[in-house]
């Protein structure tokens, strides 16, 4: 069975979340609470990946992941995965930096939205997320309308995504709204689905309090880890 690498801390709840549905989906498609997934977990500082960000030290950016990334690959993992959806920002460049694949969270997003046969999508996320292109572009190459909040509202979500949510704080005001910004979003587009591009999102937003589905991003992952885990190593 394949092992996976994690790069984790980015953030630690959103990292408790990753290990433990990839075990939970590894037994059910094991059929068996009597087996468990091999998997290494490099944890690193989330606070340095929004510096690096927001100092647009993309290099610093890489090479911070990159490191992260062949320290994993000295263990003989046989894939690895970013557990947060901001880093994606330069996946392809932290691809390079190791020779074993690395599975991608926007990749498995895109997947998901074609399988839901969504057309009109949210995003949610950081304001990193939701005001780059790395997230969004894949999305419109398929054809499909992807909206994101303005700009005062993407630095509100931003600032209680990292002050709270990061840390595992669920705040009952917070909660109500960010349900209201979402409930605004999908009036006014007309979506038929929202993205939740933080994997954190989930501990504050529900799509059974709304009248469309969600699309969970860490989730779609996990299912694309789990199945990459039972696929036959290449000769």
């Amino acid at each position: 069975m394949k092992q996976i690498g994690i790069i984790g801390g980015l953030g630690p709840e959103s990292t408790v979340e990753y290990y433990q549905s990839i075990i939970k989906k590894y037994q059910k498609k094991e059929n068996s609470l009597q087996v468990l997934p091999e998997l290494y977990i490099n944890s690193i500082n989330m606070y340095n990946i929004f510096k690096y960000i927001s100092e647009e030290r993309m290099d610093d950016l890489i090479e911070y992941l990159g490191n992260a990334a062949r320290k994993l690959e000295l263990l003989d993992v046989d894939g690895i995965i970013i557990a947060a959806n901001t880093p994606h920002l330069v996946f392809e460049e932290v691809q390079k930096q190791v020779e074993v694949p690395m599975l991608s969270i926007v990749d498995a997003a895109v997947e998901a939205a074609e399988n839901q046969g969504a057309e009109n999508i949210g995003l949610l996320g950081t304001k990193f997320t939701m005001e780059q292109n790395f997230f969004k572009k894949p999305f419109i190459e398929k054809g499909k309308n992807i909206y994101v909040p303005d700009e005062s509202t993407q630095q509100y979500l931003h600032e209680k995504i990292v002050s709270e949510l990061e840390n595992g704080i669920v705040n009952p005001e917070t909660k109500k709204e960010f349900e209201r910004i979402t409930r605004e979003m999908i009036e006014q587009h007309k979506l038929d689905t929202v993205i939740l591009g933080c994997t954190e999102l989930p501990m504050i937003l529900s799509e059974k309090d709304f009248s469309i589905p969600f699309l969970d991003t860490m989730q779609v992952h996990v299912d694309r880890i789990v199945d990459f885990m039972f696929e036959e190593s290449k000769a």
